[in-house]
């Protein structure tokens, strides 16, 4: 009889081997509340999850207010379910004068299961904003 060992987080499949692009910034549940009448997450409440977390990364970067201008190339890969971890990673592709462009993953954690899967990705263009609104140059590093 072949003794079964405990797997540890860092013995957790992902899915197709592959890992996640970018740090992690947000992570949280995906409760029954926030379904839709199929019974998985709404696209959208991904998406919201994914816009605070590209808010959060650009805040840092930017060293100030940013607003989300553009979702681009959006593509859902796997549904959400209820229970799911949401886990979003954010890197950063591009600074413009006043713009950033960031790769926002999300990948979820399945409830009562040892893996993790991409189930959407984008890339989100946000400009640095001054107290007024207005577009104001991103500080250099």
């Amino acid at each position: 009889m072949k003794m079964m060992e405990k797997k540890t987080p860092a013995d957790e499949s992902t899915s197709a081997g592959s890992e996640p692009r970018g740090d992690l910034t947000v992570r949280t549940i995906a409760m029954p509340a926030d379904t839709n009448a199929n019974g998985d997450i709404f696209g959208g409440w991904v998406l919201s999850q994914m816009d605070m977390a590209g808010g959060i990364r650009g805040v840092e970067r930017a060293q100030g207010r940013v607003a989300t201008v553009a979702v681009d190339a959006m593509t859902f890969i796997r549904p959400v379910h209820v229970g799911d971890v949401l886990c979003v990673y954010t890197d950063i592709d591009r600074i413009g004068r006043t713009s950033l462009r960031i790769h926002i993953e999300a990948w979820a954690r399945r409830f009562k299961e040892n893996v993790r899967e991409k189930v959407t990705e984008a890339a989100f263009i946000f400009v640095a904003i001054d107290d007024d609104g207005n577009p104001r140059p991103v500080p250099k590093e």
